[in-house]
């Protein structure tokens, strides 16, 4: 089993078909089949082979899927990177996977290069990099592995501590990529948007593996612009977008936003979406979204909300096929429908475990359930509901306040873009709630902390209100609330 084997399949059935795109540049899946190959007789030559790591640093072009499969090809891992690391970040990421080589796109050689520590380093130039395959040897044969063997390494962000490296099986993968595809009924007419990071797992399993998977088409966007993202749907006829809550956001704040009802689907994760941000998106848009939950340990789709008349709004539906989750107390019991717990996943999603990390791995898999942190509930109807994350919890006064309730309050409001509420050290409660908000239009701390109040639980409105343009985002989209400053430019009780 390899996960190039999909590629190579497909290109024998739909050779000629465009398979990514980005504006004018285009490969088809017999040439994305080609230059893999050859990308893979390049490995050979320079001594890699199955196991061996290989760090990919590539931007939303066409060539990630040239080097993702050319490594895949001949066995080895890929390890991709965030393109915007600094010297210090990509030194340790390659010390922690040994990776044999990196591959860099040609703008961020400088800081690639710093950061090698002593690996081979290979830069990825538009063009050159298609007339040095012509010269290269293709290798025809496609690594024959188990099911089990790894194909990604994944770094965690390392928001909660030192980043771990997520180990996830051509088995893993596959089979997700898989189920993305038969659930969005993905086929050979379909065009996906590219939008999400393909260095993610969300990218890369959700768009890129299940488009190939498919023998759909993928056209890309080198980074999420909301006017560029409009043009791009419009122009290339795009049936399937799949995006992060803060993208939804961004289009619904685009004046040049209108109807788009020729999506056939919309699918949002990577975090929570806000219920008024999804009443308001397809109230203006036309087009249904279905939300989705699962993390890169999970490959990373775990659960699905079902379109039609099967979908729960503010619900993160039920598990995919083959994947059981359940909600567990403390002592690791399941609990009863309603009750507030810990999310656990059991399936052939879950990852092999963190990279030479087995402490780490043991934490998180108990019992063959991966346990993930995220507080949830089911209802009597098998829905599951995301509240928030345990590490975001807030204590005050004894109290417990999930910061996602009073979020989707804050989101009610007509002058809230974006918002995040966290706890802050208070030397009598133990915890305070703060609330910082990026606007759409003119509001005070003090009309917004009321407008909560008159909504929640005395013990749950922020006692403190600031104010941002924008808040800080992750690469792929995630409000980062530990980067938060506490700001106090806003009206305080």
């Amino acid at each position: 089993m390899n996960l190039a084997d999909r590629l190579h399949t497909a290109a024998a059935r739909l050779g000629g078909r465009a398979v990514l795109t980005l504006d004018e540049a285009q490969l088809t899946y017999g040439t994305l089949d080609e230059l893999s190959a050859r990308l893979a007789g390049l490995l050979r030559c320079r001594g890699i082979g199955p196991g061996d790591r290989v760090a990919i640093m590539l931007p939303n072009v066409p060539e990630f899927g040239v080097v993702y499969y050319g490594v895949l090809r001949v066995g080895a891992v890929v390890v991709p990177l965030d393109p915007l690391l600094k010297r210090r970040e990509i030194a340790a990421y390659l010390g922690d996977c040994g990776a044999r080589l990196l591959i860099a796109w040609h703008a961020f050689a400088e800081t690639a290069e710093a950061g090698s520590a002593g690996t081979d380093c290979f830069f990825v130039v538009p063009g050159e990099f298609r007339r040095l395959l012509r010269g290269v040897a293709a290798e025809r044969e496609i690594a024959d592995l188990e099911p089990d063997d790894t194909a990604v390494v994944h770094y965690t962000s390392g928001t909660t501590g030192r980043p771990k490296g997520i180990e996830l099986t051509h088995a893993n993968l596959g089979g997700n990529a898989a189920t993305v595809a038969r659930m969005h009924a993905l086929g050979v007419d379909d065009v996906v948007l590219g939008a999400l990071p393909l260095y993610h797992t969300f990218g890369q399993t959700c768009s890129l593996n299940a488009t190939v998977h498919a023998g759909a088409r993928l056209t890309l966007l080198g980074r999420f612009d909301p006017g560029r993202a409009l043009e791009v749907i419009r122009r290339d006829g795009v049936t399937v977008f799949q995006g992060v809550p803060t993208m939804f956001i961004a289009l619904l704040d685009h004046p040049g936003a209108s109807d788009m009802s020729m999506l056939r689907v919309c699918a949002s994760g990577g975090a929570a979406l806000p219920l008024d941000v999804l009443r308001a998106y397809e109230a203006r848009f036309g087009c249904e979204i279905v939300e989705g939950y699962g993390l890169s340990e999970t490959s990373p789709v775990a659960a699905t909300n079902r379109g039609g008349s099967h979908r729960r709004p503010g619900s993160i539906g039920w598990p995919i096929r083959g994947v059981e989750m359940k909600v567990v107390g403390d002592d690791g019991r399941e609990l009863p429908a309603g009750e507030i717990g810990e999310i656990v996943v059991r399936g052939p999603n879950v990852m092999k475990g963190y990279w030479n990390d087995p402490a780490a791995t043991a934490e998180v898999i108990r019992d063959g359930w991966f346990h993930t942190g995220d507080l949830g509930r089911v209802d009597g109807d098998g829905y599951f509901f995301l509240v928030d994350r345990r590490r975001d919890v807030i204590i005050r006064g004894g109290y417990t306040v999930y910061p996602r309730e009073v979020e989707e309050v804050l989101y009610e409001h007509p002058a809230v873009r974006q918002a995040a509420v966290f706890g802050v050290p208070h030397p009598g409660l133990g915890e305070e709630i703060e609330a910082v908000v990026a606007l759409r239009a003119p509001v005070t701390g003090e009309e917004l902390r009321d407008f909560v109040r008159e909504r929640v639980a005395a013990y749950k409105y922020p006692r403190h209100v600031s104010f941002v343009d924008e808040l800080p985002m992750s690469p792929t989209g995630k409000i980062l609330k530990r980067a938060l400053p506490r700001l106090r430019a806003g009206t305080y009780g």
